[in-house]
């Protein structure tokens, strides 16, 4: 959740009125495509990777973050963003901070008929709580439980399709990567691990993995803010004294704070394992995204441990 400035927000409320009265003037601002399919639109594309799944070809599902590399914290929406979201029948958003601008369009164009997934909601996790929930297996989970629910009532007529999706992908889509988390707390719960900012949290966590790095430190990367020179020390020797099996490196959140610690890690020999927010690539589904990762992470884990 990165700092936006006053500025962002004005041009951000200007965007989405102008959106809005697009919006009101277009005839496609329905709940269903032109072959009665009701519409998806999620706000990123890892949630929106689980939808498409358990959808199938009952409803289309749009993500409006699809581009690796692309900041879903401070991204600007498009009037043809608003439009998306004024005509669908269910909408997902992250939550927790993650993507505001999402709730502004959904508020902008309020519709009583209108399912609004807030994942943060979902979990339970507070304003100012870690958003990268989809690095949690349990959260993952549960939104794709909800998801599968809320397709079923908002479309009855094809219930038996969106459980039998959902427990495919529950089941089978998922089976490497429940298999890869396991093997990874089986053979490395405890170890000691780094990490450039808050997303590695819910993945150690997931994975039974210890973060030495300071939590604040961690917190300010993710919100744009500069570490203290404090944290940024202690950081700086836990790679130097090798405290840390390996370094989780987000690639599409690279400060010089974090470039730092990447090079010194490396200098260290210390195994660096670069994860990233969003699909990548763009065409990835959600489990070869992250199966992908935990592959890499447990190989580093090896390297580091002998294991």
């Amino acid at each position: 959740m990165r700092t936006i400035l006053k500025s962002a927000d004005a041009a951000l409320a200007i965007v989405v009125l102008a959106a809005v009265v697009l919006a009101a003037c277009s005839s496609g601002s329905t709940p269903t495509a032109g072959d009665g399919r009701i519409r998806v639109v999620v706000a990123e594309n890892f949630w929106g990777s689980i939808a498409r799944q358990i959808a199938g070809a009952d409803a289309v599902v749009t993500s409006i973050i699809s581009k690796p590399g692309a900041d879903p914290h401070d991204y600007e929406p498009t009037p043809d963003d608003a439009r998306s979201v004024a005509g669908a029948r269910i909408v997902i958003e992250n939550g927790i901070g993650y993507d505001p601008w999402m709730k502004e369009l959904v508020d902008a164009d309020a519709s009583s008929s209108q399912v609004v997934l807030d994942v943060g909601k979902l979990l339970g996790v507070a304003a100012g709580g870690n958003p990268h929930q989809w690095y949690s297996r349990a959260a993952v989970e549960r939104v794709s439980a909800r998801v599968a629910a809320d397709l079923e009532a908002a479309d009855p007529a094809h219930r038996d399709a969106y459980e039998r999706n959902q427990r495919y992908f529950d089941e089978t889509a998922l089976a490497q990567y429940n298999a890869l988390i396991a093997t990874i707390q089986r053979r490395y719960a405890g170890t000691p691990i780094g990490a450039s900012e808050s997303i590695a949290v819910p993945l150690a966590a997931t994975l039974g993995l210890r973060v030495l790095t300071p939590a604040k430190f961690l917190e300010a990367v993710a919100e744009g803010n500069e570490p203290s020179a404090s944290d940024k020390a202690t950081a700086d020797a836990q790679i130097r004294k090798h405290w840390i099996a390996v370094l989780v490196f987000n690639g599409q959140n690279s400060t010089p704070d974090v470039q730092r610690l990447v090079d010194e890690a490396r200098a260290a020999r210390i195994p660096v394992v670069t994860i990233t927010e969003t699909l990548t690539p763009a065409n990835a589904t959600f489990q070869s995204w992250q199966t992908g990762q935990l592959r890499a992470l447990a190989a580093a884990l090896g390297r580091a441990t002998g294991r």
